[in-house]
Formats: C-alpha cells, sequence, structure tokens
C-alpha cells in the first residue's frame, strides 16, 4: 500500500526524516507545500506532505492543494491520512480529543476546488466524502491505543485565515456541525477526483468563540494544546500504517467512471496531459 500523509498545524514533519527520501514533484499546477519525504511502515510505503510548508509559512487559503493532491497521485497513493487542527462546536467534543469526521460544509470562497475547470468536465458523488474503510481503521487505531476519540460528525470548513465571529459561529452551531476549521476543503474534493480514499483525523485544540465559558481562542492557546496531542496523532497514524490492508471504497475507488461528461474524443491534447495522472486509465480503456 502507499499511503499519503498530510501534515497540518503540529505535524510539520516524521520522525527520523534523515531516514527519508525527500521527492520535489512539480505538478501541471505547480510546487507542492514542501518536498515530499518518502518512507516504510511495516510492509507500506508512506509519503508525507507538510501542507503549510516547513515553519508554517503558508496560510490555508494559499495552500496549493491541487498541486498536493495530483503529486500524491502521480506517486500513486491510494490512501490520505489528513492531520489538522480544528476548533470544537460542542461541549462534549473537549480540547484534545480527536475527531474522525465523516461529513463536511464547505464555506471557503477563494480556493481552486477541481481539476476539471480547463477543457473537460466532470462531477463526482461528495454524498460520502471519506473512506468508510480507512475511517474505521483509523477509529480502531484509537480504541487500541486507548486515546479519547469522536467516531463520526460534520467538519466546517471556513475560509479563514481568521477565526470566526459569535454570530458566524452560533451559526455553524445551529446547523449541528461538530467541528470547525480552514483546511479540509477543498482537499477532500481534489482527493475524491483523484480517485484516492481520504480520511481525516481532526485535533480539537479549543471550543471556538460560542463557548462563553472558555476564553476567546487564540493562536497560543491553539498551539499549546496541539503540542500536547500531537504525540497522539503520530501513534494512531504509526498504528494504522503498519497494519493496513485494504481494498480501497468501491464508491471512491472508480469515482469518475461515470462522472467526466465531456466527451474524451473532444477534449484538446493539453488538458489530457494535465491531468494525465488522474484519468490515465480511462484514456486507456
Amino acid at each position: 500500500m502507499k499511503i499519503g500523509i498530510i501534515g497540518g498545524s503540529g505535524l510539520y514533519d516524521i520522525d527520523n526524516p534523515s531516514e527519508a527520501e525527500e521527492l520535489n514533484i512539480l505538478t501541471p499546477w505547480g510546487e507542492t507545500s514542501s518536498s515530499i519525504l518518502k518512507t516504510n511502515s511495516g510492509e507500506n510505503e508512506v509519503f508525507f506532505l507538510s501542507r503549510h510548508g516547513k515553519g508554517h509559512l503558508i496560510s490555508p487559503s494559499e495552500i496549493n492543494y491541487r498541486a498536493n493532491i495530483y503529486a500524491l497521485k502521480f506517486l500513486g497513493v491510494d490512501w490520505i491520512i489528513s492531520v489538522s487542527a480544528v476548533g470544537s462546536l460542542k461541549e462534549d467534543i473537549a480540547p484534545g480529543i480527536i475527531v474522525i469526521p465523516d461529513q463536511f460544509i464547505d464555506f471557503t470562497k477563494n480556493r481552486k476546488s477541481s481539476f476539471f475547470d480547463e477543457g473537460i468536465v466532470a462531477h463526482v458523488s461528495m454524498a460520502k466524502p471519506v473512506s468508510e474503510k480507512l475511517s474505521s481503521q483509523l477509529a480502531d487505531s484509537c480504541k487500541e491505543l486507548g486515546i479519547d476519540y469522536k467516531f463520526g460528525g460534520t467538519y466546517v470548513c471556513i475560509e479563514g485565515p481568521q477565526f470566526s465571529t459569535l454570530a458566524e459561529s452560533n451559526f455553524y452551531r445551529s446547523l449541528d456541525a461538530d467541528i470547525i476549521g480552514m483546511t479540509n476543503m477543498p482537499e477532500a474534493k481534489l482527493a475524491r477526483e483523484a480517485e484516492i480514499c481520504y480520511s481525516t483525523l481532526a485535533l480539537s485544540t479549543d471550543y471556538d468563540c460560542w463557548n462563553e465559558a472558555h476564553e476567546s481562542v487564540s493562536v497560543d492557546q491553539v498551539l499549546d494544546t496541539m503540542n500536547k496531542n500531537i504525540n497522539n496523532a503520530k501513534k494512531i497514524i504509526k498504528n494504522t500504517t503498519e497494519l493496513f490492508d485494504s481494498r480501497k471504497d468501491e464508491y471512491i475507488e472508480n469515482a469518475l467512471k461515470s462522472s467526466i461528461i465531456s466527451s474524451l474524443d473532444s477534449i484538446k491534447e493539453d488538458s489530457l496531459e494535465k491531468l494525465s495522472a488522474i484519468i490515465r486509465k480511462y484514456l486507456l480503456s
């Protein structure tokens, strides 16, 4: 298996990076957030990508999501574990709890959310936006390691980089959403277009500003909680990748099969070449 890890706030590197192979992939959409580190976990190959770059220099809106996902697809990755810092929208999701969401609500505004926007049209299903198999394995790892977690829930993704207003926070709660973050969209959408199984380890760092019993969120508070819990995320990833053995979810493995609306005979050569890593199997069939 080839498994991609996209590290978010607090998870900028892997253990023993000197033992990893450093890969620099230039994609049709430009450079990835950082070089990709290739290593092994059990019998599986693991490819680690720092979402915000080394030193956390790239803000959520400036991440080149298309380049990141395309590079992992180009390398043959079929599974992505996304690690993300989130705020809690519910009292029972205390700071430090890990959430494995199964739904997303996308409130981003300024991001390119599809590979299919230049001379080719495709409409993939996002009804089930995460891999049920991968999410279940992450939950099994949490249970086995005795780590406090919540299986399932809705992740609201906002544009950022500012945190929510109080009115916004209460509005998201009225949607019965569980957590709020800034990075899993359009990441999950692009992974689906690339037919990569995608799941999230969401690390609750604070209560969003709706909770007046707690201080308003600050960067210091987020980082303090993150530093205390990032080791748990590493343990979960290690446990999951070492024991990982599963076929892809059927609804993801062939997500593009009936989603490409454009006639392949009419698509320009440069558009086909740009998307070659994603649609190659449909061009050969």
